[in-house]
Parts: structure tokens; C-alpha cells; sequence
């Protein structure tokens, strides 16, 4: 894993940045399932279960001169059968299917409503006189492979409005026990992002350009990413966890003329207490 860029928080606050780092906690605590249900070695949660928590969560994009910015951010999640809650992001579950003993197939409908993506031309010098990039709404499904060696993720999201694209996630998690009270989950995936999505958030277009920017128009990309969740429980309802993430930018993402860096990196510290 490359070096972190140096730790320079920025507090801010409008309401766009708010929103933005909002939408990183909820896709990480998204990304910890176990966070969200009972204490590791529990299994499945009997009817329903729901909790409440703060994160601090500090996060750095790619695009040129913005800095990382860093927010204490509370959490909400709620979870039973047929649905599932964390902060923006809601799960409608489909009927499963056993393949036998150790594995199953997980169905389900799934809407987010902000992700994080986008700025604002005030972000960063390198985005001055550039319009607004705005979070959108996505809805899609998803398919999970639960088995012994690792659960296998597989999601398609189209957004219903701003940048109109598609996004299709591909991914590998095991959960390791390290003793009853604390859990790993390393994480490794592929997103890839239609020419929408890419033009939208790191294009230039004609009326944007400058001596120093010029018109770029972005296409369909890969970003892998790797991720590391650690759980600790300190009882039923105390817990808290450390998440690590990654994502490397693909080429038609890092040849746009406002982004600097060939990768994004997050790091958040939460806790939450299970109802």
C-alpha cells in the first residue's frame, strides 16, 4: 500500500462538504456488515436489531490541491429480515437460496441516496471557475455468494439523476475470528464506472477550459480497491471499529487535467452501542 498523503485536516462547514463525508461513513459502514448485527460468532440476528454510534472518518480525494478533510460524523443502522439500514444506504432483501450447509445466495434492492462524489468549484484552486459536481441517487441490486472461503460480492447501481452513469462492483470478503471478541475482514474489489460517470465528476468541459485546464472529456473505467475492517467487542452492546481503504484510479480517471493524485485513501474510527 503507497504512503498516505500528509495529514492536513480541513473543517468545514457547508453543507455540500457535510453531505459528501457523510456518504463516506455510510459506505463504510456498509462495507463492516458485522458492525451492524450481533457480536461476532452470534450468528444471524433474531428479529431486529438497530444501534447508534459516532465515526470520525477522514478521507482525501484525488483531485488536484483539495486537502483531506476530516468530520465526527454520528452513525445510525437497523436490520431484520427484509430490510437493511445504514445511514443513506437501504437494502431491500430478496428470498435467498441454500446451496448446502456452508453456502448461499443473497439477493437484494439496494438505493443510495448521496455516495460522496463531487465538489465544489471552492474545493480546491485547481476546480476554480469549474461548476458544481453534486452527489446523486442511485438504486440497483446486488448478489452475494456466502461460502467457507470467502463471500463473493456482485452490485450494479445506475444513478437516477446529476451524473446519469452506472457503476458495477465486484468483490472478495472473508471475516476472520481472532478471538470471540475481535474480527477481521480484509477486502478486495474492482469497480468499474461508465463514460458518464467519468465525465461527469473529472471532465472539463469547453466552457471550463483554461490556459492551465484543458477540455477533457472522460470514458468507462477500472478502480480496484483493498480494504481492511478490524471489529472489537467489548460486550453485546459496545463495539467498535477501525476501517482502511484504498481505491487506485484508472487511467481515464488520472489523465483528467484537475486530478493529482493516482489514488484515494479513508480511514475511519468508529463506535456504536446495539439496541
Amino acid at each position: 500500500m503507497p504512503p498516505s498523503p500528509a495529514f492536513t485536516p480541513r473543517f468545514k462547514a457547508s453543507a455540500t462538504s457535510l453531505t459528501r463525508v457523510s456518504a463516506v461513513a455510510a459506505v463504510l459502514a456498509c462495507s463492516a456488515p458485522a458492525f451492524a448485527q450481533q457480536p461476532p460468532g452470534k450468528g444471524e440476528p433474531e428479529g431486529s436489531s438497530w444501534g447508534l454510534g459516532l465515526a470520525a472518518i477522514s478521507a482525501q480525494k484525488a483531485y488536484k490541491g483539495m486537502d483531506r478533510e476530516t468530520k465526527a460524523l454520528p452513525m445510525i443502522s437497523y436490520e431484520n429480515r427484509y430490510v437493511k439500514l445504514g445511514g443513506p444506504n437501504l437494502e431491500l432483501k430478496l428470498p435467498g437460496i441454500d446451496l448446502n450447509e456452508s453456502q448461499r445466495l443473497n439477493f437484494g434492492i439496494v438505493t443510495k441516496l448521496f455516495d460522496g462524489a463531487g465538489y465544489e468549484a471552492s474545493d480546491s484552486p485547481a476546480l476554480a471557475g469549474m461548476a458544481e459536481r453534486k452527489s446523486s441517487v442511485w438504486f440497483g441490486a446486488k448478489m452475494e455468494w456466502e461460502n467457507d472461503l470467502a463471500d463473493v460480492k456482485l452490485e450494479w447501481l445506475g444513478a437516477s439523476g446529476n451524473s446519469k452513469g452506472q457503476r458495477l462492483n465486484f468483490g472478495l470478503e472473508r471475516k476472520i475470528m481472532l478471538s470471540p471478541s475481535l474480527m477481521l475482514i480484509p477486502q478486495v474489489g474492482v469497480e468499474w464506472v461508465d463514460k458518464k460517470y467519468v465525465d461527469y465528476y473529472y471532465g472539463v468541459r469547453a466552457n471550463e477550459a483554461t490556459s492551465g485546464r484543458a477540455a477533457y472529456t472522460g470514458k468507462a473505467t477500472v478502480n480496484p480497491e483493498i480494504n481492511l475492517t478490524g471489529i472489537y467487542r467489548f460486550d453485546k452492546q459496545h463495539s467498535m471499529m477501525l476501517n482502511v481503504g484504498v481505491r487506485s484510479l484508472g487511467k481515464e480517471i488520472k489523465d483528467s487535467p484537475i486530478v493529482g493524485r493516482s489514488t484515494e485513501n479513508r480511514v475511519m474510527l468508529g463506535y456504536k452501542y446495539s439496541f
